[in-house]
């Protein structure tokens, strides 16, 4: 990005607009806190945005959306010599996880992002000893939201198997209120909007004639499978966001994560040409 901008300085590609290329962080831990903080705080809102996360130089218009949330089972703690005394909440919480692994298989599909998916992530219980009957079980929920499903819709489903299994059971809702590396803490719920920008939109068909123009031929217009700062820019505050960025996804937080430098060129070169290009298209 840094010398995207130092050659679009050097060739004069310059024209009624103005640039930033920013360096956020805590983005792995919560999705768009950073772009949040820059909007709402900063009270800087740009017209359009960049992403440069991998999407092997091509050009990405959206992804699905997530919520992080826990389910809770409370139960009965007993000395486990004799469980009938008590009431096991991880049992409890068994019927509920295999009707979520049920869940999964039939989710909502959207032929652009592909299917809705949820895993239980992690399980956390309580309980007096080794010797006891546990009285409270917790699952952590990663639920990947496709086009169409909502924070909403996705609680409705589970609140269905509460119903089904006849647990009674509590969702938790989270919110992220880590402190930045200043001390900061700028809490946040933890649910991601999924978004789309339009194919035939300005941002998109500008990162398609820039492509064009710097490589020569055309770009594969495509989606991330994972998720990025878009859930904030595009998601929360509707600004007009596309990606294109060197390295392939599938190589992300892998263990042989790699990028190749001819990436690196060609990024830098989309990077210098594509603010005029798109300037040109709005005139």
């Amino acid at each position: 990005m840094v010398y995207g901008m130092k050659i679009l300085k050097e060739l004069n590609l310059l024209d009624d607009f103005t640039v930033y290329v920013t360096g956020t962080v805590m983005e792995e831990d919560c999705d768009g806190l950073c772009w949040r903080y820059i909007v709402e705080e900063d009270k800087l809102k740009p017209d359009f945005v960049v992403i440069t996360e991998p999407t092997s130089l091509n050009v990405y218009r959206g992804h699905r959306g997530r919520i992080e949330f826990r389910i809770k089972t409370v139960g009965l703690s007993a000395h486990a010599s004799a469980p009938e005394r008590g009431d096991n909440a991880i049992y409890k919480m068994a019927k509920i996880i295999n009707e979520i692994e049920k869940l999964n298989e039939n989710l909502h599909y959207d032929p652009f992002l592909g299917k809705g998916t949820i895993v239980v992530s992690q399980i956390f219980f309580k309980s007096p000893s080794h010797n006891a009957v546990p009285d409270e079980c917790v699952i952590h929920i990663d639920r990947r939201l496709t086009a169409g499903e909502t924070k909403e819709s996705a609680f409705e489903e589970i609140r269905e198997i509460f119903k089904k299994t006849g647990i009674d059971a509590e969702i938790v809702e989270l919110t992220y209120s880590k402190p930045a590396y200043t001390g900061i803490e700028y809490p946040v719920e933890k649910y991601f909007p999924t978004w789309v920008v339009e194919e035939d939109s300005d941002v998109v068909q500008a990162a398609k004639k820039t492509y064009i123009k710097t490589f020569g031929n055309e770009p594969l217009i495509d989606k991330w499978t994972f998720s990025t700062n878009g859930i904030a820019t595009a998601g929360v505050y509707g600004i007009p966001t596309v990606g294109f960025g060197p390295g392939d996804e599938k190589y992300a937080h892998a263990p042989n994560e790699k990028v190749k430098i001819e990436h690196l060129v060609k990024a830098a070169a989309f990077y210098a040409n594509f603010p005029k290009t798109l300037v040109e298209k709005l005139k």
